[in-house]
């Protein structure tokens, strides 16, 4: 499995959703770096489960166990492991999941691949849970990038149809507070009353988190396969779920003339600069010195409670499927500290990488 990512911080992602633990190693940290643990677990218990109804109901109390790594809570120079350990299982809740696949998840492709040695337990190393160490490495990246200067912000874009206001695309923004980390607070309930909808009717929703870094330097990435969009998107299709991703205008300057998608340049400080920001940051895979502006698209939470059609792998007759289990009826408003985790370790990977 294709569990390792990175060039200059490199990082191993471990564990299944229903085993023992799961966890993350994080190699080419620079050493002397304090980790407020702190700061880390509140970010932490930002993304974990169990703490609102609109959420799921599993608790897992995600306080990571470094086992290396660290001296005095300083980073070191050696790989640091990091722990969270399983305390909420039940596996026996997806026993019938081998035979007969969920629909919209990676059962069927998992086992047309390993053949059925594949851990089916809350979907094992594909589950959401794994998100959780992400979160770890990505909290610690956050920390080595702001003493840097750079900051990460992340708030819902929308859930369903329901939309909040995009981040001003030239000014620093800050996450906003709260289950639903909206800058429209008008919108909270609106996407609240959403979810619990869906949610009773044994249903789910999707939406989109935006994401802003700023603070990057110009210069950083490269053309082509070293581009930083690339790399950002590379990384975010790794979060599960994620079905889209986009930059700046996005999608939507395919509907614009190049007159009004370019970004003029104007002379600020001496220096020549963009007037504008549609292309989200970055210009050839190289960032411009502007904020980075980037949306990835969730899509609803496949594990609903409604009985679905499936299929039996044994006796190849059609089936219907009621899911047992504890599944979020929205991901979206958890998986903002997810998005701001990965963006923030490419950030972070780059930018000890140099120019």
């Amino acid at each position: 499995m294709s569990s390792t990512w990175g060039d200059k911080v490199k990082i191993s992602v471990f564990g299944q959703s229903h085993g023992a633990a799961v966890g993350v190693v994080i190699d080419g940290l620079p050493a002397g770096e304090p980790i407020d643990f702190e700061e880390l677990q509140r970010f932490l218990d930002r993304r974990a489960p169990g703490c609102s109804p609109l959420s799921s109901p599993r608790e897992e109390r995600d306080v990571p166990r470094i086992l290396s790594g660290l001296v005095n809570g300083v980073t070191c120079g050696a790989p640091l492991c990091a722990v969270l350990e399983n305390s909420n299982i039940r596996p026996a809740d997806y026993a019938a999941l081998r035979d007969c696949p969920r629909p919209g998840h990676a059962d069927y492709t998992a086992q047309l691949k390993y053949g059925g040695f594949q851990d089916t337990a809350g979907g094992g190393h594909f589950s959401g849970r794994l998100t959780a160490p992400l979160c770890v490495a990505g909290g610690i990246a956050l920390q080595l990038l702001r003493r840097r200067g750079i900051r990460l912000a992340a708030h819902i874009a929308s859930i369903g149809e329901i939309e909040d206001m995009p981040f001003d695309p030239m000014t620093p923004a800050a996450t906003p507070e709260g289950e639903l980390p909206v800058l429209d607070r008008s919108q909270r309930e609106r996407m609240r009353a959403l979810i619990l909808s869906a949610a009773a009717d044994g249903d789910s929703v999707g939406g989109v988190v935006e994401c802003q870094v700023a603070g990057l330097a110009a210069g950083f990435g490269g053309p082509l396969f070293g581009g930083l969009e690339g790399k950002l998107a590379s990384a975010l299709f790794a979060i599960p779920a994620v079905k889209g991703v986009e930059f700046g205008e996005g999608f939507h300057a395919a509907k614009l003339n190049g007159s009004r998608n370019n970004d003029p340049y104007t002379v600020k400080d001496g220096a020549v600069v963009p007037a504008s920001n549609r292309a989200g940051g970055i210009l050839g895979g190289i960032s411009t010195g502007l904020p980075i502006l980037l949306r990835a698209a969730f899509k609803p939470t496949p594990s609903i409670a409604r009985e679905q059609q499936s299929a039996s792998f044994s006796t190849g007759a059609v089936e219907t499927l009621r899911i047992r289990g504890r599944h979020d009826p929205c991901i979206v408003p958890r998986a903002v500290p997810v998005v701001e985790a990965v963006t923030a370790l490419v950030i972070l990977d780059v930018v000890l990488g140099g120019k």
